[in-house]
């Protein structure tokens, strides 16, 4: 599935369903696709979609007791597996378009 994000204030933005879930949960959203942010909500959602991403790097960077050779995660070879992209990376667009709804009071709306 993929979902599109949408606003007057910027250009559409589409990604894969699992990454666009994950961020509008990050948002304080419930992840149901379609949904919509009321332009007076825009700012919260951001704020809390930083703070989301912020705590996501910080538990990945710190992973606890976690060793990944333990359980074959670790010392994989790049010819057999692709890096994944982080969420945070993902959310790039999404927040330059939470930023542009926000500067121009619109709301934002997210369908698949």
């Amino acid at each position: 599935m993929l979902v599109t994000f949408k606003t007057s204030a910027y250009s559409d933005i589409t990604m894969f369903g699992t990454a666009a879930v994950s961020l509008l949960k990050l948002m304080g959203q419930s992840g149901n696709v379609p949904g919509a942010i009321l332009a007076a909500d825009v700012p919260q959602a951001l704020k809390t979609l930083h703070e989301g991403l912020t705590k996501l790097e910080a538990e990945e960077l710190n992973p606890g007791s976690a060793n990944p050779e333990e359980n074959g995660q670790g010392g994989f070879d790049d010819d057999e597996e692709e890096v994944p992209v982080a969420l945070h990376t993902r959310a790039g667009p999404l927040i330059s378009l939470l930023e542009a709804a926000a500067a121009a009071n619109e709301s934002v709306l997210w369908d698949s």
